[in-house]
C-alpha cells in the first residue's frame, strides 16, 4: 500500500485558500517528514505559478515521489512534464457531463 497526499493541490480548491511557493514547500516537507509515499504537488496545467511551485517542490531531495495531477490531455502531461516531477496523476473523467462538458 502506498499513501497519496493531495494536500497541496486539493487544498486549494478551498474558497479563499491560496498558497505561495513557500508556504507550499513548507507543507511538502511536513507531509514528507511524516513518511507519506507520493505527494500530489499540484496541476502544472494551472498556471505558471503553480508550474515554478511544483518544480520547486519536485527539486528539493525530499524522499516521496512527487506528481502533478494531470487530466488525459497532451497539454496537461506536457506542462507536467516540464516541472521535474517524478510520476503523473492521471484523471479520467467517467460521468458523462465531465466527458461532454470539461
Amino acid at each position: 500500500m502506498k499513501i497519496l497526499d493531495t494536500t497541496l493541490r486539493d487544498g486549494e480548491q478551498t474558497p479563499g485558500v491560496s498558497l505561495t511557493t513557500e508556504s507550499k514547500l513548507l507543507i511538502a516537507k511536513k507531509i514528507d517528514s511524516l513518511g507519506v509515499d507520493i505527494i500530489e504537488a499540484g496541476s502544472a496545467i494551472t498556471s505558471e505559478g503553480e508550474r515554478a511551485s511544483i518544480r520547486k517542490i519536485a527539486n528539493e531531495g525530499l524522499n516521496a515521489e512527487i506528481c502533478s495531477y494531470c487530466r488525459i490531455k497532451k497539454e496537461d502531461i506536457d506542462a507536467a512534464l516540464g516541472c521535474d516531477v517524478d510520476s503523473i496523476h492521471l484523471v479520467v473523467p467517467v460521468s458523462d457531463l465531465h466527458i461532454r462538458e470539461k
